[in-house]
């Protein structure tokens, strides 16, 4: 009955509750308590919220690393795991940080659709991440 399974064999749908699974249990290293959301409320897929009962954080789950302006203004975290490390940022911080840094400025993503991602980490900004890893 318990055999691992091959997360390349389920479906988007089975992939994003196994990869909420797996996020969540890192945050409760934390001190996390993670619930999900059935409909994206204000953009997020899930709340953690902090044993301290006074900090809690609106999260959206992506597969890659993303910026997208429908979150701005939305006080949101994106998370998304890359080699097994699971990265958590507040999307308008890295933002500002990576336009900053000339990312993603005059690609036609950002400039006609307002959304950037990368498939991994470019190599140049994999250490500036760093912070952002959990």
């Amino acid at each position: 009955m318990f055999k691992t399974i091959s997360y390349d064999q389920l479906n988007s749908r089975q992939q994003e509750n196994f990869n909420f699974q797996k996020v969540a249990a890192k945050l409760a290293d934390y001190g996390f308590n993670c619930m999900w959301l059935n409909d994206d409320w204000q953009g997020a897929d899930f709340i953690a919220c902090h044993i301290d009962g006074n900090n809690f954080i609106k999260v959206q789950l992506k597969g890659r690393l993303t910026i997208d302006q429908k979150y701005s203004g939305k006080d949101i975290y994106v998370t998304f795991n890359q080699d097994g490390k699971w990265y958590i940022y507040p999307h308008d911080t890295l933002r500002d940080e990576l336009l900053i840094l000339g990312l993603m400025t005059g690609s036609k993503s950002w400039n006609e659709e307002g959304r950037f991602s990368w498939p991994a980490i470019p190599k140049h900004i994999l250490e500036y991440m760093e912070q952002y890893a959990i």
